[in-house]
């Protein structure tokens, strides 16, 4: 087997690795490819206020690599970032569609926070409305939403995906659910998506993980059992029940706090079904706390990082810090250690 230098892994071009070797049908490729494109939203942004031009772009490399056009650049309207972009599928004449059923036709990535002086400003109040569950109230969530609506609209829904890293991540996720409200269900690929809540997951004690979770888990479904009465609502009414066909792609790090409450939630949810009182959890899971309270006063509120459905995938490959356990590069590594399970609400 030939080895691989760190230097072309996380080299110019992403995992070049591929490169000659592109697999649409290896989860693992189509993977790193959307990895790839959300890191490209990256270097366009840096592109742009390092004023590069030209022939000193460092962000085609990103996406030529493996036979994407850039489309459109979607640029925030407080700051004029770029923080997403359209990336339509261009393969080589000689490869014939029908060898190509998993690729996508076009790809909308997002890109997370970036801590230089022209974003930071805007990203940090951006990650505080996505604390306070405002973030779909957001222009920059308006801009992602119209371009996601007009590419559907052109050349339907058909494999168009939705990709995006940490804040990036969070937009891909209220895009995706908003379409699969009306039907519309994308492949989506989120990179270390936010969850917002107490980080529970990195409590080492397991018997103590489990009895907080449970006793949240009571808690919480009391709360939601006395606000929606004894009726149990069909799923046509239950909003959460409906978005149970879409089964996004999430890839998180144990290491890292803001999205490893994934891994709990989403197991505490089947260790609840394994003890026989999956009810109780399946009250509790399609609520938090912050929108009981909201909607005791009569406000309503829905927790946007809840899912019914997905496809946890957990790298338990060492990370050395949390900026690693964060990052978007790891997600193309060809050595990773993977624990990928499918979740299904029901």
């Amino acid at each position: 087997m030939e080895m691989i230098s760190e230097r072309d892994v996380f080299g110019i071009s992403g995992p070049v690795h591929l490169t000659s070797s592109l697999n649409w049908q290896c989860a693992h490729h189509r993977r790193s490819i959307a990895a790839c494109l959300v890191q490209a939203v990256y270097i366009l942004e840096r592109d742009r206020q390092e004023h590069r031009e030209g022939q000193t772009t460092l962000a085609p490399s990103w996406w030529e690599a493996f036979h994407f056009e850039l489309t459109r650049k979607l640029v925030d309207d407080a700051d004029l970032s770029i923080f997403g972009a359209i990336f339509e599928y261009k393969p080589l004449p000689s490869v014939p569609p029908a060898s190509l059923p998993s690729a996508p036709r076009f790809v909308i990535a997002f890109r997370g926070t970036v801590t230089k002086k022209e974003t930071v400003g805007r990203d940090i109040a951006l990650d505080w409305q996505l604390i306070q569950n405002s973030l779909h109230q957001t222009t920059r969530f308006e801009i992602a939403m119209q371009a996601v609506r007009s590419t559907i609209s052109a050349v339907g829904s058909l494999r168009i995906w939705l990709a995006g890293h940490s804040l990036g991540s969070a937009v891909a996720s209220l895009a995706g659910r908003s379409m699969a409200k009306t039907g519309i269900l994308l492949d989506t690929y989120l990179f270390n998506p936010p969850f917002l809540s107490a980080p529970i997951e990195r409590i080492r004690d397991q018997k103590v993980r489990h009895g907080i979770r449970i006793a949240s888990s009571l808690v919480t479904a009391g709360l939601s059992f006395a606000l929606e009465g004894k009726q149990e609502r069909s799923s046509l009414e239950d909003p959460f029940a409906a978005l149970s066909l879409w089964v996004p792609n999430l890839f998180v790090n144990p290491r890292d706090h803001i999205c490893s409450e994934y891994i709990g939630y989403f197991e505490h949810r089947k260790n609840m079904e394994d003890l026989g009182v999956g009810i109780i959890e399946k009250l509790a899971t399609r609520n938090s706390l912050g929108d009981l309270v909201l909607r005791a006063f009569g406000k309503e509120s829905e927790s946007l990082h809840l899912l019914p459905s997905a496809n946890l995938t957990v790298n338990l490959s060492p990370s050395p810090d949390f900026k690693w356990a964060h990052g978007i590069h790891q997600w193309w590594r060809p050595d990773l250690h993977l624990q990928t399970r499918k979740y299904i609400y029901s």
